[in-house]
């Protein structure tokens, strides 16, 4: 079905051939991709690019991935949401990015209640593993957020209610602009991951009350580090490109 990636730019080349897969109808909204090992072999190229290009196709809105579940194709629907929000925040910057810390506070907190008492091993490995990743790239944005991500993901996957999934998943784009506003502020990959361990010890020990003290915690430190990386006028966006 797919052809064989050729030159250095694999992820990217792979989220082309599955888009165009997409536009011929050949992958329908609701079918499931093939497991990472399947896909690598596919296009011939290891499963690390595979897991970039998913996450490139999630940002989209392309696709939705659940734990131990796999990967399927959204609908329109689902892409339209992405869209609309990411122009609220063109619109108006410093309003758009206070709005989405204050509705991570309204969402969130609730999310870490219910993963502390449904997350299952996989979401706990998972968690762990971000948390790893995260203490080990901090002087690395590009690995920091896409670990941070997936934390807070993974805890949107254990909550068990694919509704609140897809509405996190939707603003995966915003957040990880915001995450990387936070980053450039002094201590603030320290200050989040203070706070990702106290949630993730308070999930492990299936405490839902703690869980969701924990996350308010971090969400009140996003809002702060969030209002203070308004006050300039530099575009997160470049750091990430280079």
């Amino acid at each position: 079905m797919y052809k064989i990636i050729q030159n250095s730019r694999l992820y990217e080349q792979i989220v082309q051939q599955i888009e165009d897969s997409v536009l011929k109808r050949e992958l329908k909204p609701g079918d499931q991709l093939p497991a990472e090992r399947e896909l690598a072999a596919q296009f011939g190229v290891s499963r690390t690019a595979v897991r970039e290009a998913i996450k490139a196709l999630r940002e989209k809105g392309l696709v939705e991935a659940y734990t131990g579940r796999g990967t399927f194709i959204t609908n329109e629907r689902s892409q339209a949401i992405r869209h609309s929000l990411d122009r609220i925040i063109k619109i108006n910057q410093v309003e758009g990015f206070l709005q989405l810390a204050e509705t991570r506070a309204i969402l969130e907190p609730a999310i870490s209640a219910l993963a502390a008492s449904r997350a299952d091993k996989q979401h706990l490995a998972t968690m762990r593993e971000a948390v790893a990743v995260m203490d080990e790239a901090r002087k690395d944005p590009a690995v920091f957020i896409e670990a941070d991500l997936d934390f807070h993901l993974t805890l949107a996957e254990a909550a068990g209610n694919q509704i609140i999934l897809s509405l996190i998943d939707s603003i995966v784009g915003l957040l990880r602009e915001q995450r990387l506003r936070i980053f450039r502020i002094a201590g603030g990959a320290d200050r989040g991951q203070f706070h990702h361990k106290r949630i993730l010890e308070a999930i492990e020990n299936r405490d839902p009350v703690r869980a969701r003290q924990c996350m308010e915690a971090h969400l009140e430190q996003v809002r702060e580090d969030t209002s203070v990386s308004l006050s300039s006028s530099a575009s997160p966006r470049t750091e990430l490109e280079s």
